[in-house]
C-alpha cells in the first residue's frame, strides 16, 4: 500500500500500492497535445478516477522558455477555480515560483510540485511550511541558458555507476532544506526527474532504484508518462509510448514508488489494481 499524503486539512489513502496524479497542462507548448485540455481533461481524469491532478502552466520539456510569473498566473489559477466548483480532488501546481503557488493555493490547490527542488524561490520552503502543505521535490540536470531564459537538454556528466548516488545525495540534501525550513517530513515527495537532463542509462539506473532514493524515508514519485526514454528504446514516437510507461511504472510501483505522475489516467489505473490484486493473494 502507497505511502499515505498529509494534505493540509486531509489525509490522502489508498487501497492500491500507489497513487495516480493525473497531468493537466494549462500551456500550449506540452510535449503531449493531449495532456492540454484545461477544465474538460480535468473532468476526464476525475471521472476515470485520478487520485490527484497536477496542474502545470509553464512547459519543463527541452528547449521549452521560461515564462514569467504574471502568464502563469493567467493560465493556472482560473482552472484551479473551475476544478474546485465540481470536484474536491487533492490539486498539485508544478512550478517554481511562490507568486503562483500562492495564488493557487488561495484558489484551492494542495500541493507544490517543484522541478527546482525549492531552490529557484527562497520564499517557497517557509511558505509550504507555513500552510502545512505537501512539496514535491525533483532532481533536474537540465541548466537555463541566463541570456535567453531556456532550457536546454545537456546530460548529466556521471556514469550509470554515479548517477544513482548522485540524485539520491542532491535529493536528501534538498529534503533536509525543507526540514530545516520546517517542512515535515511527512510532507515531502521526492522525484528523481526522469529524462531532466539525463541520458538511456542513466534513466534505466534510476527507475530500477528510485524506491530507494533518501533511504525510503520520504515518498517517491515517479514522472515516466510517455517520456523520450521509451521512444530511445522502443523506437515509438510520443503516441505510442503507453505501453513502455506502464511497464516501467509498474516496475517502479513494485520497488516502492508511491505515486505514478500520468497522462493515461484510465490505464494506469488498470496497473495499479491488477498489481493489487498479485499482491493481495494468499500464498
Amino acid at each position: 500500500m502507497a505511502k499515505p499524503i498529509f494534505l493540509k486539512d486531509r489525509i490522502l489513502s489508498t487501497e492500491n500500492p500507489a497513487f495516480v496524479m493525473g497531468i493537466v497542462n494549462a500551456n500550449a507548448d506540452s510535449f503531449w497535445e493531449k495532456s492540454r485540455g484545461g477544465v474538460r481533461l480535468a473532468k476526464l481524469l476525475v471521472r476515470q478516477g485520478a487520485d490527484i491532478l497536477d496542474i502545470g502552466g509553464e512547459s519543463t520539456r527541452p528547449g521549452s522558455e521560461y515564462i514569467d510569473a504574471k502568464e502563469e498566473l493567467r493560465r493556472v489559477v482560473p482552472l484551479v477555480k473551475k476544478i474546485r466548483k465540481f470536484s474536491d480532488i487533492p490539486i498539485s501546481i508544478d512550478t517554481r515560483k511562490y507568486d503562483v503557488m500562492s495564488a493557487a493555493f488561495d484558489a484551492g490547490a494542495d500541493i507544490l510540485n517543484d522541478v527546482s527542488a525549492l531552490e529557484d524561490d527562497s520564499r517557497l520552503a517557509k511558505f509550504a511550511a507555513r500552510e502545512k502543505i505537501p512539496v514535491i521535490l525533483m532532481h533536474n540536470a537540465m541548466k537555463k541558458n541566463s541570456c535567453k531564459q531556456e532550457r536546454n537538454s545537456a546530460i548529466m556528466n556521471e556514469g550509470e555507476e554515479n548517477v544513482f548516488s548522485q540524485v539520491d545525495e542532491y535529493l536528501t540534501r534538498r529534503a533536509q532544506f525543507a526540514l530545516e525550513n520546517g517542512i515535515a517530513a511527512e510532507k515531502i515527495i521526492v522525484d528523481p526527474g526522469i529524462g531532466f537532463g539525463k541520458d538511456r542509462a542513466q534513466n534505466a539506473v534510476l527507475i530500477k532504484d528510485a524506491g530507494k532514493l533518501c533511504g525510503g524515508n520520504f515518498s517517491v514519485l515517479m514522472g515516466l508518462s510517455r517520456k523520450r526514454f521509451f521512444g530511445e528504446i522502443c523506437g515509438r514516437n510520443v503516441s505510442e509510448r503507453l505501453f513502455g510507461t506502464i511497464a516501467a511504472n509498474a516496475y517502479s510501483v513494485l520497488n516502492g514508488v508511491s505515486i505514478v505522475r500520468v497522462h493515461d489516467v484510465d490505464a494506469a489505473l488498470d496497473m495499479v489494481k491488477v498489481l493489487k490484486e498479485i499482491l493481495n493473494v494468499c500464498c
